[in-house]
This record gives structure tokens, sequence and C-alpha cells, in this order.
């Protein structure tokens, strides 16, 4: 696949793209709100502008400490944040209020990328992990626009499709990049396979090693009050098939404490509502701010309170890794020295995981069933979960630095 090919797809899908939009909005509102941004129509911005794009809730979250990080160091410039997803548009705004500018994230096609790109003018551009998007580096190269992809990661399962799809597409964007940023060693290798010129990789780490764990104490007691005196097992970022697996494990093997189940995507928080109660269980909604004295299961449906969640937990299973979605960030459970269990699917954390495991700091499983055996194994025992806990946090402390290694890069471009 060339750019001229990639384009015509992109002109042919654009209807497509906007129907979707539009359908998932009955769904969730937002994603039919400001369908403009998504086309280029955005006000003009009339100062210098540093433009982070973070495509969800996730890479917002993980970028907050660089973004705060950018913020200090130039204070005469406007930030701005921007998301793909309608859950991210609303944390950032809800995080940052007046303190950065915030837009959708623009269709990759020329004439949506050259009107939007007129109306912000960025001075630099910061595209976070995995967002390579042709026409957009492209035209900030053509425009002498610096161009970074950071806390840069390619799985090996994304290096085979890149491989397979668009080699050359691939390997001509990629090297329009001022520099990628990567968070590892084998990231870096695999994306100098993909054909990247050396001298446009760096390996700066994983600021997700860097981001701010403190926690809001009076919500964690708050949550407390509602959660009761019982232990506490978070499933955190649970995608579909998930809770089903979870939960006919339960019935088969009960465990001895409440379950917190914290959905990845809001709209899906009245749905796994509705299953758990069809099982039999007595579930709660955190929402309802109810005691939750006699209940099974308490329902996380809320934005912004994860790490809240995790605050309170006796135990962490990280979602998106008994489905085939490649898992989810295992660090903020780690810097609350909490003890951690994901299933197989964890390609998007592959190193990660790995150093995880050889620390000593976490418990991977291959199925639900043996989830439920390995949780009421670390109930019982409070030495092991706690060495788990104690490990994880050691290596979450021993991997940081990585902000600071971007900072100096992006003073050296600006």
């Amino acid at each position: 696949m060339n750019l001229i090919s990639y384009n015509l797809i992109g002109y042919l899908l654009l209807p497509v793209m906007l129907l979707r939009l539009l359908f998932k909005g009955f769904k969730s509102i937002g994603y039919r709100q400001r369908i403009g941004e998504r086309l280029g129509f955005v006000n003009a911005i009339q100062a210098d502008v540093i433009w982070v794009h973070c495509v969800s809730v996730g890479e917002f979250r993980a970028a907050i400490v660089l973004i705060d990080a950018l913020i200090a160091q130039y204070p005469n410039d406007k930030i701005l944040v921007t998301s793909t997803t309608p859950t991210g548009s609303k944390a950032i705004i809800e995080y940052y209020q007046s303190k950065v500018l915030h837009c959708y994230f623009p269709f990759d096609l020329p004439f949506i990328i050259t009107r939007y790109l007129r109306k912000i003018n960025p001075r630099i551009c910061l595209l976070l992990e995995t967002e390579i998007w042709p026409n957009l580096v492209y035209s900030l190269n053509k425009n002498n626009v610096p161009t970074l992809l950071v806390n840069a990661r390619l799985s090996s399962r994304s290096l085979s499709k890149y491989q397979k799809f668009a080699p050359k597409l691939v390997k001509k964007t990629l090297n329009k990049f001022t520099l990628i940023a990567a968070q590892n060693k084998n990231s870096a290798d695999r994306f100098a396979q993909l054909g990247v010129n050396n001298s446009r990789i760096t390996i700066a780490g994983n600021i997700k090693f860097d981001q701010n764990t403190s926690i809001d104490l009076a919500l964690s007691e708050k949550l407390k009050t509602i959660a009761g005196h019982r232990k506490i097992v978070v499933f955190a970022s649970t995608h579909k098939g998930e809770e089903a697996q979870i939960i006919n494990a339960y019935l088969s093997n009960p465990i001895d404490a409440l379950m917190l189940i914290v959905p990845r995507h809001p709209e899906r928080f009245g749905e796994v509502y509705d299953f758990v109660k069809k099982s039999g269980l007595k579930i709660y909604q955190r929402s309802n701010n109810q005691f939750c004295a006699d209940c099974q299961v308490l329902l996380g449906d809320s934005m912004g309170e994860m790490m809240a969640y995790f605050a309170i937990a006796d135990i962490v299973f990280m979602g998106g890794s008994l489905v085939a979605t490649g898992g989810h960030n295992m660090l903020e459970p780690a810097a609350l020295s909490k003890p951690i269990l994901f299933a197989s699917n964890v390609f998007n954390f592959s190193e990660i995981s790995t150093d995880l495991l050889a620390q000593n700091a976490c418990i991977q499983v291959q199925n639900a069933d043996e989830l439920l055996i390995e949780i009421v194994e670390l109930l019982n025992n409070e030495e092991k979960a706690k060495t788990l806990g104690e490990n994880a946090n050691r290596y979450f402390k021993s991997q940081q630095g990585a902000v600071g290694n971007l900072i100096k890069q992006i003073k050296l471009l600006l």
C-alpha cells in the first residue's frame, strides 16, 4: 500500500466513519457531538502551540506527567491536547479545565489535515505510543514542524501486521518523524526492523513509570464507606466477555471478599449491571453511593476514580487480558504496592508483564477459574500478597525518568 491507495481507501470510508460516529452516538452521545472538529473545523489558535495527542482515557492518564512538565517548562505556550474518544475528551476537560486547549483529533485525510493544521499551527507535535498517521506526519514534516512519537511502543504482533500489509507506507511515514522515543529496547529494535533510520530512534523509557500516584484520600475514604470492612478484589478495565468468565468462575468458587468490577468503557456499565444481576448475585452501583454491606459485587460505574479503587484494593486483576484485547496498564496498582494478577493476553504490555513476572511481582493465569483460585490463595496468604505488592512497587520505582528524557529532547528541538 502506498499513500495514494491509503487516501483512496480513506475517502471511500469517510461516509462510513461518519455514520459509525452517529450510530455509536445512540449509546454514547459524545460520539455524535463536535463531529466538525474531526473534519478539521476548529477555532484558530492565536498563540504558540504545543500539540499532544492521546487517543483515550488510558493514554491521557499516562500523559498527564508529560503534559504537566510541558506546562511548567513552556508557560507562554498553549498546550493543545487532542483525543479520539468521548471518554478521553471528558477526562481531559475535567482534569485540566482551562489549563489546556482541547479538540478531537482529525480524520487522517489531506484536505482535513490541511485545514486542521492551518487553524492550530503547532510548533511541535507529540503523538503517543502507536499513533502513526501518514497524512498528518507528512504534512507536519513538509511544514518543518518537529514531530515526535513519544512513549512509542511496537509489539511483535503489530510489527508483523505492518510488514505484511503496508511495509513501504509505514517505513516512509516513520522516517518522516523527527524522533521516535521508544519505551524500551525491544520496541526500538522493532522500529528499526521496519526500516526506520537509527538516527531517528532513541530509548527514552516509559512515562507510565513517572505517573503521579497521589491519592484523593477523601474519595478513598468515601469508597471504603460504601464497600464496608471486607477485603476488596478490584477487576479493573474489564472488556466484553470477561465479566461473564469472572462471574461464572466465582459461582463455582466463591471468594470471601467484595468484587469491585470496573468496566473499561462507560457505555457497558448498564450491560454489566444487568448481567451480574441476572446471574443471581447481589450487585450495587458505586454511583448510587449506597452502603454495600450485603452485596457481592460493587460496579465501579464512575469516571476518574480508578486510582481510588486501586487504593482500597487488597488484590487487583487487570482486565483486557482474559480476551484478546492485549491487557491494560499494570503500573498504577504496582505504584501502590498492590498484588497484581492478569491473564495471558497482555501483548500491549509484553515487556512490563515479563519484567513483573521475573521480579516475582505479579501472577499470570490462563483462565478465569485459575484466576479465582489464585485470588483465594492470596486472600488466605497475606504474606505472599504483601511480597508481590512490594516487589511490584520496587520495580515501578526502578524504571522512572522517562519524562525528564523527553523534555530534554523537546528542548533541543524548540
